[in-house]
């Protein structure tokens, strides 16, 4: 009796050590979530990625890791207004999965899918500007490109629709231009090096003539006047991409703000900051960094010497353009007011 008592026992506590072991397994695998979730939710226009993940998860850098993706959905990466984001469990462990909340166009050979429609990562208004325009060039390759000599009647300030004349070695069969100016060098605060400078957008000309090395463009496009001195570069013909999901950056990632956009030293919400890492230390678009202030230098009034206050953690940015050595981002959220200086790390 008092062996089968003692395996009673032991068998008790056996299936209260399982499922211990599962409620703990249950609970760290719904701990990425917010409190208070939806089952389902359903995508409306003007939300973005960034929106839905900081709806469900408590970090939403870590989307990918609870992204169910259905293999009956072409492209499942592409999410529309009208589609729905369900939580579900797989093998015990939640998961988001979508379900299409809109008519899908069938054929024999393809499958339609309008991708102009679905949801970007990021609110597109606030990152337009560089995705589209702003660049990053090496050192000196403005000051070797053709330079505006003057404008039409000889004028010395061009508007949009004025044509404009340009000096310098241009290839022939090249028929639009983008139209720039410095914007000043992107400093590495930690080494001193340059890492790019900032190709200012002016405005965009189309080929109208060339008469030796002058050419002839009609301003097509002009954000401000074209100056005398502004220089030409082919215009690029960058793709727009817009669907990426927000992830961890590489383990150990940790570099610092270089510039904001603007020309000042503040940063908050949804501004576009440089930093300086880049593509050669693996950082890819939708990588999300968290943003940390640098800490105090106070006396210390005990020992009478000085002593470094730790940083602190005070805002998230997301990558969504990278270059070789640098990358743009934008800040997603800010508790407090930031600067150029402050540290970015892995979340």
């Amino acid at each position: 009796m008092a062996q089968r008592k003692n395996a009673m026992k032991k068998i008790l506590l056996a299936v209260a050590g399982l499922w211990f072991v599962a409620a703990l397994s249950l609970a760290q695998a719904q701990e990425p979530f917010n409190d208070g979730v939806p089952d389902r939710y359903v995508v409306k226009k003007g939300d973005t990625l960034w929106d839905i993940a900081a709806f469900f998860l408590k970090k939403p850098w870590l989307w990918p890791e609870i992204w169910h993706v259905n293999p009956q959905i072409a492209n499942p990466h592409l999410i529309y207004p009208g589609d729905e984001i369900s939580l579900i469990y797989l093998d015990g462990r939640p998961r988001l999965t979508l379900n299409r909340g809109r008519e899908v166009k069938l054929s024999p050979q393809v499958r339609v899918e309008p991708h102009g429609a679905a949801i970007p990562a990021l609110p597109l208004d606030a990152i337009d500007t560089f995705l589209t325009k702003t660049r990053v060039v090496t050192p000196g390759e403005l000051e070797a490109a053709p330079y505006v000599v003057a404008g039409h009647e000889r004028s010395i300030i061009v508007g949009a629709g004025s044509d404009f004349y340009v000096r310098g070695e241009t290839p022939a069969d090249q028929s639009f231009w983008g139209v720039y100016r410095n914007g000043g060098n992107y400093v590495d605060p930690e080494t001193g090096e340059i890492l790019g400078v900032r190709a200012q957008d002016i405005g965009s000309g189309k080929f109208k003539a060339k008469d030796g090395e002058i050419l002839t463009l009609t301003a097509t496009r002009t954000v401000e006047e074209i100056r005398i001195g502004d220089r030409i570069l082919p215009a690029e013909d960058r793709k727009l991409d817009t669907v990426f999901y927000p992830s961890a950056p590489p383990v150990g990632s940790a570099g610092v703000i270089m510039a904001v956009e603007g020309g000042i030293d503040n940063v908050g919400h949804l501004d576009v900051v440089a930093i300086n890492r880049g593509d050669e230390h693996g950082v890819e678009v939708g990588d999300t960094f968290a943003i940390y202030k640098v800490g105090e230098t106070i006396r210390d009034r005990i020992s009478e010497d000085a002593v470094a206050l730790p940083p602190e953690r005070a805002g998230l940015l997301m990558v969504f353009r990278t270059f070789e050595r640098m990358s743009f981002g934008l800040v997603m959220n800010a508790s407090r007011p930031l600067k150029v200086g402050d540290l970015v790390r892995e979340p």
